[in-house]
């Protein structure tokens, strides 16, 4: 079962967003927990990703990209997410991280609500011949929603805004997904040519707007990630 918690909200700016490490090494260190960041707000820009007061991030995060798993010392850390390029903290929080867990970090919602979610990732090798997938909802103007294989079976059902599943065995292949309104066949958004490896670890989360504001070209889609 994965811990969720929720990030202390400062001050929300009008110029945030997260940040990019560019680093390719995902290598663990023992005793260290791991963290990624993943910008989900469609409508806010980059920021910078501070941990313990130290800026580990060479280039804003922009939506929706991530960081790889950043290594952090296990315990209480402090976390803060600025404007990009200034000191301004919009999101900050002391994190319990426990020794060799993995954690991602979402930034989630509109800017004016722009908020953090944080979810434990559970990155136990699946069987051979499976992988693991979980699903989060992260459209802020999107219903509740299906997910399912096309001409298959649901997957993941009635997961509403900021809901996200457990990581699930499935069977190795190439997919196409539908995204569809809880308990209908209308079909939102199709996502074709989804491969699951042996023993990889994905999250797909459903992002952007269904209906974007005006100047927004962000509309509603999938974006995959790579656990492991």
């Amino acid at each position: 079962m994965k811990k969720w918690m929720k990030l202390l909200l400062l001050t929300v700016l009008p110029a945030v967003a997260l940040v990019s490490c560019e680093d390719d090494d995902n290598d663990v260190v023992l005793n260290d927990a791991n963290v990624m960041v993943v910008h989900a707000s469609p409508d806010a820009p980059g920021v910078d990703l501070l941990i313990n007061d130290t800026k580990v991030n060479t280039a804003a995060l922009t939506y929706p990209n991530n960081t790889d798993y950043l290594n952090v010392p296990s315990g209480t850390q402090n976390i803060k997410v600025n404007a990009a390029g200034t000191s301004t903290s919009v999101i900050e929080a002391n994190l319990d991280l426990d020794p060799n867990a993995a954690y991602t970090i979402f930034a989630i919602n509109t800017l004016d609500n722009i908020e953090a979610l944080v979810l434990e990732d559970d990155l136990t090798a699946p069987a051979a011949n499976m992988a693991h997938v979980r699903f989060v909802h992260l459209s802020p103007d999107a219903p509740a929603v299906d997910v399912a294989v096309q001409g298959g079976p649901v997957l993941f059902s009635n997961r509403s805004f900021e809901s996200a599943t457990a990581f699930t065995p499935v069977a190795v292949g190439t997919y196409t997904l539908e995204v569809r309104p809880a308990g209908t066949m209308d079909v939102v958004l199709t996502v074709p040519d989804v491969e699951l490896s042996n023993s990889g670890i994905y999250t797909i989360f459903a992002k952007g707007f269904l209906a974007p504001p005006a100047g927004n070209t962000n509309e509603l889609g999938a974006e995959i990630i790579v656990n492991d």
